[in-house]
């Protein structure tokens, strides 16, 4: 679905922003981890599943963690957070596989290095957009979840 006319497949590269927040610590005289630490481990963590878990369809070419760490305020928490980026480059069968991507929180951008130009069928469009409402779907009632708790 979604192939070029050459029916060759599709590279795109995603960006990740990973991030950190500060976690108080157990004891009176040893703080948690910092916002950076945080950051980093969890972008560790998660380029580990996307490298070790296979993906049908999938193949992860590149990953680059070379990027710095960086920090913003968030107002709703009223202190700092950090950030790790990670860009990923994937080889991807269809379109509908880059939704799993797109769809993650940790999403910022996206760049298609392969193909120049799509034809999709109606058919195709539409499994596509079925694919984007059923991932939206599942990314809902996972978060009602988590708010719950």
């Amino acid at each position: 679905m979604g192939e070029e006319k050459a029916g060759s497949k599709i590279r795109l590269k995603i960006r990740f922003d990973y991030r950190g927040t500060v976690r108080p610590g157990r004891f009176l005289f040893w703080g948690g981890k910092s916002t950076e630490r945080v950051a980093e481990e969890t972008r560790e963590q998660q380029v580990a599943l996307l490298r070790n878990v296979p993906l049908q369809g999938v193949t992860i070419e590149e990953v680059d963690l070379s990027h710095d760490i960086y920090r913003i305020y968030d107002e709703e928490l009223g202190t700092e957070v950090a950030f790790a980026p990670a860009e990923v480059v994937v080889e991807i069968d269809s379109l509908e596989e880059a939704i799993r991507f797109i769809m993650r929180e940790e999403f910022r951008k996206v760049e298609v290095l392969e193909p120049e130009e799509f034809d999709l069928s109606r058919y195709q469009l539409e499994r596509l957009l079925f694919k984007f409402n059923s991932e939206l779907r599942s990314f809902l009632y996972s978060l009602q979840n988590t708010r719950r708790r």
